[in-house]
């Protein structure tokens, strides 16, 4: 199950994918992480996806992570007597909290928090902006607002709110039962949706206690105000570009991927870039020249990876849709101007010793020209700092605890192996040339970087690079 690129697809799973036979076929054809949205799922289908694909890993002897992505708020508007009404540019339209049934000049807003939020001027857009409204006039239990861009609004339509920061948590009463369902499942990586500020993931790594790597949804503007403090508690980040292109103005949006991409691999902390990367593949067994020009540029800015969404989970081609983007990623990183694009956006490493091995064994690497950079790792962190790098050769990471092999899945260049830990430096030299021979990284006679902590066993204690040559070690 080696792959020929570094960098990773994850693939939402959906009613276009809900079987062994085409998770199987997702995974050959280049899924490494699967994505249950809980949005979309009850406990019971979360479980038995997640039995699926642990059993799959074990048939095909490779490590696929799983990420569960907890819902968030739901912000809506209440029910109309006649289902709906068509709003005129100008008119003034009332949002309270009567639970009566709305008609053409009001509806009911069952979120008593938005009410005492808002402010004039305020922006309210309804379903993904296509109804949007600014507020003149607001209180604690009704705000009035003039109509922007007219439009039909209907019942529960979606409610978003672009220039106000709710004071509510994250998470809700249902995002905590899945959590902890979630996390009793033993998943990888837990995503967190509508995060304001950094609050918002220190709630949520509080509950997981190290269980699962705790991935920031950045699709907010409050997000954005405060992404250094979020993307520093944070283990992910996720560019949420579909919301983002809803609540901010959607020319900021390739921006905003390209900052926060470079500030994420700054921080050595992957990043995954989502929403509509091969939307039309959802009925259309090939994508638009632009979409494969969306995903390479992804690919060159240097994302740990890049995701599908509807397109796998309920698209009538699930298979070709992973498949393409595999194509597209294989073809960017053999172009001759990726490595300069890459290298061109490094950075100053931070000063520990971590980071100073993790750059010495890239420069060894690529001065040597070597076959893989192995690195011995407990916590995942070594290969995390070596990823950050980006080197030349892929990244074989060994460690002694499955759960860190599969976390590993979502980051870039890492192929990553469970194995018992090393015995002593010269155990640890010989079975990384034995599990690199047999991974199809290296041949007899050929030399690999490899990079560890001792003592071994050690989280964090990152100390030594040490050059090998392989043999026939099969």
């Amino acid at each position: 199950m080696r792959r020929l690129r570094r960098v990773k697809i994850l693939a939402t799973l959906g009613p276009a994918s809900q079987t062994p036979e085409v998770l199987e076929q997702l995974v050959r054809a280049g899924a490494d992480v699967f994505r249950i949205n809980m949005s979309h799922a009850s406990h019971d289908a979360m479980r038995e996806r997640i039995r699926m694909i642990r059993d799959l890993s074990k048939k095909l002897g490779h490590e696929i992570g799983i990420l569960v992505d907890l819902q968030g708020p739901k912000l809506r508007v209440g029910e109309f007597k006649d289902g709906g009404f068509d709003l005129v540019k100008g008119q003034s339209f009332v949002l309270d909290d009567q639970k009566v049934p709305g008609d053409g000049t009001r509806v009911h807003l069952p979120h008593p928090e938005i009410l005492r939020a808002l402010r004039p001027g305020h922006t309210v857009l309804i379903d993904d902006g296509k109804v949007k409204l600014h507020i003149v006039d607001a209180s604690p239990t009704r705000a009035v607002a003039k109509v922007d861009v007219a439009g039909r609004i209907s019942n529960r339509k979606g409610v978003s709110l672009p220039d106000t920061e709710i004071p509510v948590s994250a998470m809700t009463e249902k995002d905590r039962g899945d959590l902890d369902a979630a996390l009793e499942e033993g998943v990888d990586w837990i995503a967190v949706s509508f995060v304001q500020r950094a609050d918002d993931i220190a709630e949520v790594k509080k509950i997981a206690r190290g269980r699962a790597m705790v991935l920031a949804k950045i699709e907010k503007p409050q997000a954005i105000a405060r992404l250094d403090e979020i993307m520093e508690i944070s283990d992910a980040l996720m560019v949420a570009r579909g919301d983002l292109g809803v609540e901010m103005p959607l020319e900021k949006v390739p921006g905003l991927q390209k900052r926060i991409t470079r500030n994420a691999r700054r921080l050595g902390k992957p990043v995954v870039v989502a929403t509509q990367m091969l939307e039309s593949m959802i009925t259309s067994p090939v994508p638009t020249r632009a979409e494969v020009s969306d995903v390479a540029t992804a690919v060159f800015e240097g994302a740990d990876a890049v995701m599908l969404s509807a397109e796998s989970a309920a698209g009538q081609f699930p298979i070709e849709a992973v498949s393409t983007m595999n194509r597209i990623a294989e073809e960017v990183e053999q172009d001759a101007i990726y490595r300069t694009v890459i290298n061109a956006q490094r950075s100053a490493p931070e000063a520990t010793g971590a980071d100073a091995i993790a750059v010495a064994a890239r420069d060894v690497a690529e001065t040597l020209d070597v076959k893989t950079v192995c690195a011995w790792t407990s916590s995942g962190s070594t290969a995390f700092r070596i990823a950050r790098e980006r080197p030349a050769p892929p990244i074989l990471a060994l460690t002694p605890k499955r759960e860190t092999a599969r976390r590993l899945a979502l980051v870039w260049g890492v192929h990553a192996i469970a194995t018992k830990d090393a015995n002593d430096v010269d155990d640890m030299a010989k079975r990384a040339c034995k599990f690199a021979n047999r991974a199809g990284f290296s041949q007899e006679g050929d030399r690999i970087v490899i990079v560890a902590g001792v003592p071994f066993g050690t989280p964090g204690a990152t100390n030594m690079v040490r050059i090998a040559f392989t043999g026939d070690e099969t």
